[in-house]
């Protein structure tokens, strides 16, 4: 067995090689785009109820823009994984960027809201490609002694650019045309990865598993000097000669039947689903809506204080990346999993705590409104409601003049 190259520490180990660094960055692009994507709808929502009166008078119209882009990432993400196998990650890598950047002109010049939910759609296919890719091409041209650190880069760029979505929100608020800035101005950075991603080599692993090994060693000197490259290559040989072996004796059922890769496969799908069910990604979707309802009406402070909830993630997420391959994944994900219950805890009293304290609303008081503020349910009453109780009637929040 060939023992792969060892080297110091993971951050040394990057800042050593800036080609690889630039690899890791050129793929994590994909990353960048993700998170903008997320981050930058709460913003240009704001200013999309604005133009078309449909979207401020109807919440599914709201929420079909909004998680248009998800069932486009569904989607493109089971596509890509046959993709990045059939044509190579490069290639994936570069497509997706040219399919989001198409959904990004289309969702800019939308002139209505069918052509816009199409473009967060299209955007979305070009996500789910780079969410399945970028990582996976990062772990295969990563030395194993900074391959924590390198894919950890990736959820860096996922949480940058929510930060910088949030960012340009704020600036482009006065900009005429604002929410066509916000959805466009995420083209430059997909342009810039599929421009450079024509210049990258195609990930070592990839070439030696349809037999190219010659451009593979190709790929390998670029990374690592001297004979490391070829110590590379005999390990990379032979650990996909392994999986080729283990794969044609295993079947569906071991991943259940064997106990220790039971107990994997649900703590790695288990942690999956948990991050779904803490509800971040309807914060990152809805932050500004949700600030204002607090009672943040202005726009503009809205956006600010959502920077926020994205900073705070990206910190964690830097934290993360210097600290993974010296503390383990073990104890950072106990850490995250106190505060995520602390979080979510302090979240639900703040609810509980605001629906006790919340002034009742007449329903005589509520009329004072114009009608599309007004909740229905709430008029055809004669008692007095709290705001839970109008959510709950899918109408929002009740409100009186004086108590807004």
């Amino acid at each position: 067995m060939v023992e792969p190259y060892v080297a110091d520490g993971p951050v040394n180990v990057i800042l050593k090689n800036p080609f690889l660094l630039k690899l890791a960055l050129a793929a994590g692009l994909g990353g960048l785009l993700f998170g903008y994507d997320t981050g930058v709808i709460s913003g240009a929502l704001l200013y999309i109820k604005d133009d078309f009166r449909s979207v401020e008078k109807n919440v599914s119209v709201q929420e079909t823009i909004v998680s248009m882009v998800v069932v486009g990432a569904i989607v493109g993400a089971c596509f890509g994984g046959w993709f990045n196998d059939k044509f190579g990650r490069r290639t994936a890598i570069l497509v997706g960027a040219i399919v989001f950047s198409l959904g990004s002109i289309v969702m800019a010049c939308a002139p209505n809201v069918a052509m816009l939910i199409a473009g967060r759609f299209v955007a979305g296919l070009g996500v789910g490609v780079a969410s399945v890719t970028s990582p996976l091409y990062i772990s295969e041209i990563s030395p194993v002694e900074a391959r924590g650190a390198l894919v950890s880069l990736n959820s860096v760029l996922i949480t940058g650019g929510q930060f910088l979505s949030y960012l340009i929100n704020y600036f482009l608020a006065k900009v005429p045309g604002t929410w066509r800035w916000m959805l466009g101005i995420c083209l430059i950075p997909a342009v810039m990865q599929a421009l450079i991603m024509f210049f990258m080599p195609e990930s070592p692993r990839w070439l030696l598993r349809k037999k190219k090994e010659k451009q593979a060693l190709e790929v390998l000197r670029r990374i690592y000097s001297g004979e490391q490259s070829e110590i590379q290559l005999k390990a990379m040989q032979e650990s996909i000669e392994a999986e080729g072996e283990e794969q044609s004796n295993i079947k569906y059922s071991d991943l259940w039947n064997t106990k220790e890769i039971r107990l994997a496969l649900v703590a790695g799908v288990g942690l999956q689903v948990l991050q779904q069910f803490s509800g971040i990604n309807s914060l990152m979707y809805y932050s500004t809506t949700i600030i204002q309802l607090a009672g943040f009406t202005s726009k503009a402070m809205s956006l600010l204080l959502s920077l926020l909830t994205s900073g705070l993630n990206v910190v964690g997420t830097i934290l993360c990346f210097f600290i993974l391959d010296k503390a383990g994944r073990k104890k950072i994900l106990l850490c995250s999993l106190t505060g995520i219950v602390l979080s979510l805890a302090l979240l639900g009293g703040a609810f509980e705590y605001s629906s006790i304290k919340t002034p009742l609303a007449r329903n005589n008081s509520t009329m004072e409104f114009p009608i599309n503020t007004s909740c229905s349910a709430h008029t055809s009453t004669t008692g007095q409601w709290k705001c839970n109780q109008c959510v709950s009637a899918k109408c929002g929040f009740c409100a009186s003049k004086g108590n807004e």
